[in-house]
């Protein structure tokens, strides 16, 4: 490998999963960072201007410039994995690290990104309308929480990329959303598991300086925001 892949993160955000992921493959990388910006939030347009899409994490590595966690880590897995944090298809665990690995962005995220929008918005749920994103997210949570009671990572018994994929949601992603995992015993004997791994620990001090990763099943504050 020449050179270094240069992460841009955006802060409290899931490009910390490509900072993490970096740090347990022990590949170099540059880190550059850039704040939300006030009011919205959102990120400043230097950041929105590193890709069409717009949007974390992007990465640059030489003349390549990626979007989108999963198309990341793919890249990332395949160039410079050596065949770590992966599963490989004759593994009686693969068909599990296959599906987490795309479940966290293809189901767990769009859904969590529609309940955490619906309550950023103050709208009441006064149960007259359908909440087919909260439906949705309670499944997969549901889903999580019986894989975690069978297995103590995702895809079985070691710890895989898809772990990584699936931790920001419940964690850094609750600061946004502000709900309690009370009714996931599991999911947070998970979140102790992993987020006591150095990798992660340097991955989110590096990121995000102070921030104290929420490992607990506590409602978090959005004034943490």
């Amino acid at each position: 490998m020449t050179g270094k892949i240069i992460i841009h993160h955006l802060r409290i955000s899931q490009s910390e999963r490509v900072i993490w992921l970096c740090e347990e493959l022990n590949i170099p990388y540059e880190l550059k960072s850039y704040n939300r910006q006030p009011p919205t939030m959102l990120a400043p347009q230097e950041y929105r201007d590193l890709h069409p899409v717009g949007t974390a994490p992007v990465i640059e590595d030489g003349p390549v410039v990626l979007a989108e966690s999963n198309a990341i880590f793919e890249y990332i897995l395949a160039k410079y994995g050596k065949g770590r944090l992966v599963l490989q298809p004759d593994h009686p665990n693969y068909a599990d690290y296959v599906f987490w690995l795309h479940h966290a962005n293809g189901g767990l995220m769009p859904s969590f990104m529609g309940v955490m929008m619906r309550r950023l918005s103050g709208q009441p749920d006064d149960g007259s309308r359908p909440n087919f994103s909260q439906e949705r997210f309670d499944r997969s949570m549901a889903a999580l929480e019986q894989q975690l009671g069978k297995f103590p990572y995702v895809a079985g018994e070691e710890f895989t990329a898809a772990d990584i994929l699936v931790l920001f949601p419940l964690t850094t992603g609750r600061m946004f959303a502000g709900f309690s995992l009370d009714a996931y015993p599991n999911v947070v004997s998970y979140l102790g598991r992993v987020g006591n791994r150095e990798a992660y620990r340097k991955a989110m001090e590096k990121g995000d300086p102070g921030l104290e990763p929420l490992l607990s099943a506590k409602t978090p504050q959005r004034s943490a925001l």
